[in-house]
């Protein structure tokens, strides 16, 4: 498989099916960032964090991978004149946002009780966390701009959002095992 096909040289790539777009289309943008979050992932997994953790990292990997394969396939050449699905390979599920959701309330049992925001940070790790959370909840604004355009499945904006959420338990739960102190944003007091 050649790396360079020179065919997006003049601002344009290829959706899955065929259609050429502009590189700056809103679907674009929405699985550009959905790769941009996963290639983040990478870099958390990579930490000195619990194999548990690591675990569940890579199977979000492999679901961000369905997801952009999604949103990278052409509505209108979704279907192939047999009748079968272009894309072939399994949706997101209700069990996979089961997962995220029985994984956030695991850490969740596990940590202090939150009563402010808290400020990002204390250590490299926790905010990688934080930085893949923002930048899953920018996937997350993308997705649903091309959702009121174009729908797709609706279980893929659930686990966006649903893995930010986790993204953010799991920067709490990180801080804990690292013995980081979280610092809560308390408005007009000075740190």
């Amino acid at each position: 498989m050649k790396i360079y096909t020179k065919t997006g040289d003049k601002g344009t790539t290829s959706l899955f099916g065929g259609t050429r777009v502009a590189k700056h289309h809103i679907r674009i943008e929405a699985y550009g960032t959905i790769d941009e979050l996963n290639s983040w992932l990478g870099l958390i997994r990579d930490q000195e964090i619990d194999v548990h953790s690591q675990e569940i990292l890579t199977i979000i990997q492999s679901n961000l991978f369905t997801i952009g394969a999604i949103l990278a396939t052409d509505p209108k050449k979704a279907i192939l004149k047999n009748g079968k699905e272009r894309l072939n390979i399994s949706k997101i599920s209700s069990t996979d946002i089961d997962l995220l959701e029985k994984e956030i309330d695991a850490m969740n049992a596990s940590l202090p009780k939150m009563t402010h925001f808290i400020l990002p940070g204390g250590h490299q790790t926790v905010s990688y966390c934080h930085i893949a959370r923002t930048v899953c909840r920018r996937a997350e604004r993308q997705a649903v701009l091309l959702y009121e355009k174009v729908t797709f499945e609706d279980s893929v904006i659930a686990y966006i959002n649903r893995l930010s959420d986790y993204l953010f338990v799991l920067a709490r739960k990180l801080s804990k095992d690292l013995k980081v102190k979280e610092i809560n944003w308390i408005p007009n007091e000075k740190h």
